[in-house]
């Protein structure tokens, strides 16, 4: 039985995920940002364990976690929570951007500084989920493509430094997919929203899995998804 911690299990890719690895009979813990949330992930996942820590406020992280049990091993860390504002660099706010970064890139970075010894006991796995936009930005998307693009750059820093212990690190860069995100980027974009256009939450899971599951003989660095149809 494996063990896995996963950000944002609560809908999209991280719930689809959760659901997956569960019906394997794996470990979940579930990271949640307070209290309630954390009661309403144990409902969902029955078996599950949480964690509480908010990652809109990284610098409070390690100070939450002191105060909780955390994994003793971890073949898994998933970096699936994200953000999206929308909007020309001409008019987004400081607000917009540091909230952005926090979330899509701060807490990441933190959330595997705090977590790192108990993936390198078991020689595990660290994926995070990036985005389309971590590879291209586009207009109106500044903010969180550089959060995307500095996700990137963690992940590839992750995997020289952590290759001789052992741990893997792989990104994956799903393009538009339907998800409660997607859903507010075209709110944000004026435009009407069809799921049926976009990648199915399970298709990127299912990358996800496939990094997970790779023998120990191959790392699989980055996995890019795009819409099909």
């Amino acid at each position: 039985m494996a063990t896995h911690l996963i950000t944002g299990a609560g809908s999209g890719i991280g719930a689809v995920l959760a659901e997956r690895l569960a019906a394997r009979g794996d470990e979940l813990w579930l990271l949640a940002r307070d209290a309630r949330r954390a009661a309403e992930l144990r409902e969902r996942f029955p078996g599950a364990k949480t964690l509480v820590g908010d990652l809109g406020d990284p610098a409070k992280l390690s100070w939450a976690f002191g105060h909780q049990a955390l994994p003793v091993e971890l073949d898994s860390l998933l970096h699936v929570a994200g953000v999206v504002e929308l909007g020309p660099v001409g008019e987004l706010p400081v607000k917009a951007w540091q909230d952005t970064l926090n979330v899509n890139l701060v807490a990441p970075a933190e959330l595997t500084r705090l977590l790192l010894p108990s993936v390198r006991l078991v020689k595990g796995h660290v994926v995070f989920v990036n985005s389309g936009a971590g590879l291209r930005a586009s207009a109106e998307w500044s903010a969180y493509a550089a959060s995307k693009h500095g996700l990137k750059a963690l992940a590839d820093a992750l995997r020289l430094e952590e290759h001789g212990n052992g741990v893997r690190v792989t990104s994956v860069y799903p393009g538009c997919t339907a998800t409660a995100m997607q859903v507010k980027v075209h709110q944000q974009e004026g435009k009407a929203y069809d799921a049926g256009q976009w990648i199915e939450p399970e298709s990127v899971a299912k990358a996800v899995l496939a990094a997970l599951d790779a023998s120990r003989d191959a790392e699989i660095t980055d996995i890019t998804v795009r819409p099909g149809r």
